[in-house]
């Protein structure tokens, strides 16, 4: 069950059935993201693509009728505008269209009517409405989809979109289970399940003995997650340089090579990074040192050409070798900067406080600690508020709670308005969630933490990464068959006797790396069981405070509400007053 792989064979076949020949790829912004975090330009290149072009953009260029076109393309009513404008004035000799999700009828009649010189040869749906991250991850790159606790009407049909695509994709006619305390996993698993009914000659899986299940979260059931300081490599890329479409800028970088203003972060592509990406940073130093240490091994076995035999093993092994010193560059760059990132803004020490309000119930050291933080000058903004928003939502009903205290002291150490304010979004967002004051935030049997000393890149122990997400609860209780049907009601009543093998789970308000991290450790455990995780965003904490913002304050019609400063209307009960 890997989407990343379902993602590229769909686009192998798709360039494939147009037979040999130069072609040109014809995409829309969603579908050129959903082929480059697939495939890398050098393999496109080698199946006959030479020219890449975004329908919004083509405009009148020039017409080459020696040219196949491949049309792969999101089913909106815009594209299929744009593309009837194409066929009207044909550019290339003949076209192959494909539409990543299910296309109406009406859309098909249109275009038929624009081919007036029968340029058409095939009309395809290939299910590919996604961005495949890594074989078991996948987004929709939606930012803020929720507007005043509801769902923006664009990216809930997005999220309907994208979803059934996964579940075409992968050959599944799942049972759907859905969040009870949340109405938007509802409307989404709802909206899923109607779609599914009417298109039910697309999902004539069998299931047979097992049954393919589709669990429909929410992410305020874990508001912590997205919080925390990452120490994995992958997530810390993430959470410190952001990750987007597999792609890292190094623009700004101290130290980056000039011609190196954006890298590669695709396990597809980057053998280090396949075999790295989930080390704990603590190890990475290590494994770097092992890179240089055979890169400079084939330095020097490159400096000997003294004979005709040394030429032709320099000639053959050149393209390795250069990609090797790519690979080389790009790693050391980004862990040096995550190095210096760590050391620069204290981030050792602000994630063992972060880890001690996750994990534990010492209420009065936490509070000191983060008092003892915000008063220093060598900590980020981000960082300080980070601090106070995973208090506010772990000791929010405790009876010597110091919320207020503590966004004077943000305020006094100059904190943008927009993150104090954002202390009370928090509140009000993990307050709609069954979170606060339930057990899900503390792990238990968690060992005090000691003190740790960051020499280099050594000293990253399990100290800082003791912090378990909720979903490694929902997935253990998925395996026992604990899921209560209480909790995780099934979308239009199905039985759902059954062994469970085969598992989607999709979180509306966005995943973490720390989670996908979790889901590859769990199916690494569990060999019987096979889980695919998705959600409308992969997030760090920044973009998880921004779809926050949004959440709360913004209506579904994009207009802000306005609520009383620093506190919630003190009738409601469910979001405590900053005090």
């Amino acid at each position: 069950m890997n989407v990343l792989l379902a993602v590229r064979m769909y686009i192998s076949k798709m360039i494939q059935d147009s037979g040999p020949g130069m072609k040109v790829l014809l995409m829309d912004k969603e579908t050129i993201g959903v082929v480059s975090v697939a495939y890398a330009q050098s393999e496109i290149l080698q199946k006959e693509v030479y020219l890449f072009e975004q329908i919004d953009k083509s405009g009148h260029g020039p017409i080459m009728k020696h040219l196949k076109c491949v049309v792969f393309l999101r089913p909106s009513q815009e594209n299929v505008q744009l593309l009837a404008t194409e066929l009207k004035s044909p550019r290339y000799g003949v076209y192959y269209i494909y539409f990543s999700g299910i296309i109406s009828k009406a859309a098909i009649k249109v275009l038929a009517e624009s081919d007036e010189q029968e340029v058409v040869r095939e009309i395809q749906e290939f299910y590919a409405d996604f961005f495949a991250i890594g074989p078991h991850l996948f987004s929709l790159n939606l930012e803020k989809p929720i507007h005043g606790m509801e769902w923006n009407p664009s990216s809930l049909q997005r999220s309907v979109q994208g979803v059934l695509s996964v579940l075409l994709s992968l050959k599944k006619n799942p049972i759907i289970r859905y969040q009870h305390f949340s109405p938007l996993a509802r409307r989404l698993a709802e909206s899923i399940r109607d779609t599914v009914l009417k298109e039910s000659s697309l999902f004539h899986f069998q299931r047979g003995e097992s049954v393919p299940l589709l669990l429909i979260l929410d992410r305020r059931c874990d508001p912590i997650t997205p919080l925390l300081n990452q120490w994995t490599y992958q997530a810390m890329v993430h959470e410190l340089l952001s990750i987007k479409n597999n792609r890292v800028s190094l623009v700004g970088v101290p130290g980056a090579p000039k011609d190196m203003s954006e890298v590669l972060l695709s396990a597809e592509q980057d053998e280090f990074y396949a075999n790295n990406m989930y080390l704990n940073f603590g190890d990475i130093g290590q494994t770097i040192k092992s890179l240089m240490d055979e890169f400079q091994a084939k330095a020097k076995s490159h400096q000997k050409v003294e004979s005709i035999a040394d030429m032709k093993a320099f000639v053959e092994n050149y393209p390795q070798f250069k990609k090797m010193s790519g690979a080389v560059t790009k790693h050391v760059t980004l862990v040096g900067e995550l190095s210096r990132v760590v050391t620069q803004h204290n981030l050792l020490e602000i994630s063992e406080a972060e880890q001690e309000l996750s994990c534990q119930e010492e209420h009065s050291q936490s509070l000191t600690k983060i008092r003892r933080l915000l008063a220093t000058d060598h900590i980020r903004d981000i960082d300080a508020a980070r601090l106070v928003f995973l208090y506010a939502i772990r000791y929010s009903k405790h009876p010597n709670k110091d919320i207020s205290g503590l966004v004077e002291l943000l305020r006094r150490r100059g904190t943008p308005d927009r993150l104090i304010d954002s202390v009370d979004d928090m509140l009000r967002y993990s307050n709609t969630g069954e979170t606060v004051g339930s057990s899900i935030l503390t792990t238990k049997d968690v060992t005090k933490i000691t003190e740790k000393i960051f020499k280099g890149l050594k000293g990253v122990e399990n100290v800082f990464t003791q912090h378990s997400p909720v979903l490694k609860d929902i997935m253990d209780n998925i395996v026992k068959g604990r899921l209560s049907e209480e909790a995780f009601p099934v979308a239009g009543g199905e039985s759902t006797t059954g062994r469970i093998q085969d598992v989607i789970i999709f979180m509306v308000g966005g995943v973490t790396h720390e989670e996908s991290f979790a889901v590859h450790q769990f199916c690494r455990a569990n060999t019987g069981i096979r889980i695919a995780l998705g959600g409308t965003l992969i997030h760090n904490s920044q973009s998880f405070i921004a779809d926050v913002e949004a959440a709360v304050r913004y209506s579904a019609s994009g207009t802000s509400q306005k609520y009383p400063q620093n506190s919630a209307s003190s009738g409601s009960g469910r979001h405590p007053k900053l005090t």
